[in-house]
């Protein structure tokens, strides 16, 4: 039995008065997958989220979250109908704890929690980002990597059916970026399904069934990651014509 589309995007474009910063982007993502987007800085990938979620709205086409249509609506709608994200720079509540910014992912999201529901859910999200022993810190002193970990629990709070990420290993060390990548394998294993946007091509590989590369906004190739990395036209969009 073929497993059920979770987003389907259909002819997206985004326009910034003259500037087309998403193409008539066409695509579909099953549950349980992880499909990979990648491109260029400045190829489309973060404006393609913001769409999805609906920080911004599409100048046309149409999404569908779980096969309902989601054109138009609010982020905080979205959210509700079972999708949450990470973004590229981490957005934390700096004057409250690390289980105050985590609670804050189920008090809002598709799955709500109250009173020790909510208690048992964040101490079970912070344990399963490893940050178990960290709870009543105050967000603010903690590193990167754990302000990350912070983050991707609070999105995964409200148990989302679709969850995008984007550039969540970005600026991680090598070592937090093994971290990072058992995180989101671990996820993965779960049958989470994900979106990932990422610029580290070995997390590429390693995590996505599927990638779509994109440049200028449109889709330049779609597949595995292997064939997709490989591909002549993406190779030429990161690396310029005269260099690839």
């Amino acid at each position: 039995m073929p497993e059920a589309v979770a987003l389907s995007i259909d002819q997206v474009t985004k326009k910034f008065g003259g500037l087309v910063a998403v193409d008539k982007m066409s695509f579909q993502l099953k549950e349980h997958e992880v499909l990979g987007l990648i491109g260029p800085n400045g190829s489309g990938k973060t404006t393609m989220l913001n769409l999805v979620s609906g920080m911004l709205r599409l100048t046309s086409g149409r999404i569908e979250l779980l096969g309902k249509n989601i054109t138009g609506r609010s982020a905080s709608g979205i959210n509700r109908r079972g999708l949450s994200r990470t973004f590229q720079l981490v957005r934390m509540l700096p004057s409250m704890t690390v289980a105050e910014n985590v609670a804050a992912g189920g008090v809002f999201g598709f799955r709500r929690y109250w009173n020790e529901e909510l208690e048992r859910r964040v101490n079970y999200m912070l344990s399963h980002v490893g940050l178990g022993d960290k709870a009543m810190m105050p967000a603010a002193t903690l590193t990167y990597i754990d302000q990350k970990r912070v983050e991707l629990a609070r999105a995964l709070m409200s148990d989302p059916k679709v969850l995008l990420l984007d550039e969540w290993l970005a600026g991680l060390n090598p070592t937090e970026m093994k971290i990072g990548i058992n995180l989101v394998s671990g996820l993965r294993f779960e049958g989470r399904t994900i979106v990932v946007v990422e610029h580290h091509m070995g997390a590429i590989r390693s995590l996505c069934d599927r990638c779509i590369a994109m440049n200028s906004g449109a889709k330049i190739a779609e597949g595995k990651p292997s064939d997709v990395l490989s591909d002549p036209e993406v190779i030429r969009a990161y690396l310029g014509e005269d260099d690839a």
